[in-house]
């Protein structure tokens, strides 16, 4: 579905863009995503030389739940040392959190069509569990226990 917008991308950068078709909810759930989004990275960075490509120059970029796929590999390949390290990650409307779905961000945009909050949520939980049994659980905020609450709420609060 992105293969117009690679082409775009890579014409008038004049770079090499590698698309990455991984697998889809809800037929395949976590992690089966992103580990065809790590393999195929993993894979391109131990290749760069075969591509042409300068180690230095390696960016990640997704959109949407690709956004969320591209911040976690890039989470994971801070921490290895025997690959590059990538340049940046570019990283379009991701989904980052699914703590709260009820923070001031959500509720200044609830009227903006782009995705909204009830899809937001009945996608996360295709991706995660398959179904969509709790949904109303997640949009209320009950799904989090308060002590998880408590130790993430420094970076997820809408305070």
């Amino acid at each position: 579905s992105h293969e117009r917008i690679c082409q775009y991308i890579a014409k008038e950068s004049g770079a090499l863009v590698v698309s990455v078709g991984y697998r889809l909810a809800p037929e395949h759930k976590y992690p089966a995503a992103y580990e065809d989004c790590l393999n195929a990275s993993q894979h391109f960075l131990q290749h760069l030389q075969h591509y042409g490509v300068d180690p230095a120059r390696v960016t990640v970029c997704g959109d949407s739940a690709g956004g969320n796929l591209a911040a976690a590999v890039s989470q994971t390949l801070a921490g290895r040392s025997d690959l590059p390290r990538l340049r940046a990650q570019i990283l379009i409307y991701p989904g980052l959190q699914a703590l709260d779905f009820n923070l001031p961000s959500y509720q200044q945009n609830r009227g903006v069509p782009l995705l909204f909050r009830e899809r937001a949520v009945y996608y996360s939980l295709q991706y995660v569990q398959g179904d969509t049994s709790n949904l109303e659980e997640v949009l209320e905020g009950s799904h989090i226990p308060p002590d998880m609450r408590l130790k993430y709420r420094k970076w997820v609060s809408p305070d």
